[in-house]
């Protein structure tokens, strides 16, 4: 188990510079029964599974938990209705069963419902084809015991008044139905922080550069991981009895390490933008369906998400680029149906991210399950690839399953489905106190209730930070955030960069026009103070900060992937990682 520090003590599941520290040195000297590679979700996820299980878990990531695609998704917690369309009955119900679970049991502070209208151009077979398929997912989500509310058929009139920015022209009726939607970086670092409460070793900014091999017994059989710490340079090895390689698109990359494997993956991107709220008059999300894919229009508090994109990507991995195609497409698209057409100067924010695709067919060693696929391509390394957000949890239940096949004791079941992430505790209490707490500490109710939202019953470790220097208290432009938020991400989740705070632990690199350049100096103040940086890093970590940003705009600008990736490739990761 890890050794007790005052970060630990205070902060459950802190993954502060102290816990950091003892983790590498647990890597260094343990031998785990599980190494996951991969700080995703459902990296994050295995690790949460086996060490409930009782498992000894180190998990390795080499950028920031959350940096890939688990940052950049469209945020929804769904069961997938376009997959009704295509008869996968099983798979739309696993996900709504699930999206029941994460929302009242397992993480109700950072999900919440939302709801969609679906607009009808047709008067009669739409609404019977539409509404048969939304009949259906509300009877499979009552199944899973969903409690979210039923769908409900509007006239044009309904539909209108329901979202008023919608063209007249555009529809005849509409049908209202009800999904859920997470800050995902944020839900991910809660499963990290859980599962490092639970014994995990939680070890971010760690590269894998290679995989220990059973010399002795078996040279074919994974048992452990070469290693290398980007923070200080160190190289350590670390061995444990079975390795889950759970990274997302640089899956090939890593089973390529212990030789040919049947499982390969492919990328897919997805391209989102981001307007403020009054760009668009709804008290409803909207769904458009397009000639290439359905196209969201989601409540995103201040603000609405747009997208997404689906379309193939050969280059590199570590920094997917939005182009000026992606943009126009999704500009287009929505416009066809909005009365107050959005233009670029609208746009606040732009993301992209890269899907996980299974493309090859796992050996006779694989369990598949519909989109995602377990393979054991050589004795002691599983790969875990494909899938969606929503399912993170079933997907890490059939990894750690064939981890403790080989096992040499007997491990009990999964039992995630019942886990608590960290600042879910009483959340039917904590969600009410916004008004309290906003007259107890001097702050904005609203501005309460977003604290909430983000940091559940865990609030109160911001607090103490906040009421340990006061003049923590004040709130950062864009008056969304507040600069304890800084310290708490430094202190106690995991945050080693400044891109790391104003990307993930706060979505402020999405969420104002600025991008975040408005706060980066008194943000990596607030990060050197907390972290010890000198002044040459501190301004180095500002001076990056600003090339990301330069880097993704003039991106956004070039007309295609090429252009748009070699431009993004200006800006170096802080990490100082490359695609190969």
């Amino acid at each position: 188990m890890p050794a007790s520090t005052s970060e630990s003590c205070t902060a459950p599941g802190s993954l502060g510079p102290r816990q950091r520290a003892s983790d590498l040195d647990r890597l260094r000297n343990e031998e785990f029964d599980v190494l996951v590679i991969g700080g995703g979700v459902t990296g994050v996820g295995c690790a949460l599974d086996a060490a409930t299980r009782g498992l000894s878990v180190a998990l390795v990531e080499q950028r920031d938990l959350a940096s890939g695609t688990s940052s950049r998704s469209s945020k929804l917690i769904h069961g997938g209705l376009r997959y009704l369309e295509q008869r996968d009955f099983a798979l739309v119900r696993e996900a709504l069963h699930e999206r029941s679970v994460l929302t009242q049991t397992v993480s109700p502070h950072l999900i919440r419902p939302v709801t969609f209208l679906i607009p009808l151009t047709h008067r009669i077979w739409q609404r019977l084809y539409y509404g048969a398929g939304v009949f259906l997912y509300d009877l499979l989500a009552w199944i899973g015991k969903s409690k979210l509310p039923r769908h409900h058929h509007l006239s044009r009139r309904g539909a209108l008044k329901l979202v008023p920015g919608l063209k007249r022209s555009s529809l005849i009726g509409g049908i209202v139905y009800s999904d859920a939607q997470v800050d995902d970086a944020r839900h991910t670092l809660a499963v990290a922080r859980t599962a490092a409460r639970h014994g995990a070793a939680v070890v971010t900014s760690v590269q894998v550069t290679g995989l220990i091999f059973d010399e002795e017994a078996d040279p074919r059989t994974v048992v452990g991981a070469e290693l290398t710490d980007l923070e200080s340079g160190d190289a350590l090895r670390c061995r444990a009895k079975k390795v889950v390689n759970a990274t997302g698109v640089w899956v090939d990359d890593i089973q390529d390490m212990a030789g040919p494997a049947g499982l390969s993956v492919r990328a897919a991107k997805g391209v989102h933008i981001v307007v403020p709220r009054d760009c668009i008059d709804s008290d409803s999300g909207i769904v458009l369906r397009t000639p290439r894919s359905v196209l969201f229009i989601i409540p995103w508090g201040a603000h609405w998400l747009i997208g997404t994109t689906d379309t193939e990507w050969d280059l590199g991995r570590a920094h997917p680029a939005a182009s000026q195609a992606d943009i126009d497409y999704i500009l287009e698209h929505a416009n066809e149906a909005l009365e107050r057409p959005l233009t670029e100067d609208d746009i606040v924010g732009v993301y992209a991210g890269l899907r996980p695709l299974v493309s090859g067919e796992a050996d006779d060693t694989a369990k598949l399950s519909r989109e995602h696929a377990v393979a054991q391509p050589v004795p002691g390394l599983i790969s875990i690839a494909g899938g969606k957000y929503t399912t993170y949890r079933v997907m890490a239940v059939d990894t750690i399953d064939m981890v403790v096949e080989g096992l040499d004791r007997a491990v009990p079941e999964s039992c995630t489905e019942q886990v608590t992430l960290v600042g879910s505790h009483d959340w039917d209490s904590w969600s009410n106190r916004a008004e309290e707490l906003a007259v107890a500490h001097g702050l904005d109710p609203q501005l309460c209730t977003r604290l909430l939202w983000r940091h559940g019953s865990r609030i109160v470790d911001v607090f103490a930070i906040a009421d340990a220097d006061p003049a923590l208290s004040v709130v950062l432009p864009g008056d969304l955030y507040i600069a304890a938020e800084v310290v708490h991400a430094a202190r106690h989740e995991g945050a080693l960069h400044l891109e790391d705070v104003l990307a993930r632990r706060l979505r402020i690199s999405i969420e104002t026009e600025a991008r975040g350049t408005d706060v980066a100096e008194a943000a990596a103040d607030l990060m050197a103070a907390e972290l010890g940086w000198t002044e040459a890093k501190r301004a180095d970590e500002v001076a990056a900060w600003y090339r990301r940003v330069d880097a993704e705009r003039a991106a956004n600008d070039a007309p295609d992937d090429a252009a748009a990736y070699a431009l993004r490739q200006v800006a170096v990761d802080p990490r100082g990682i490359l695609d190969v």
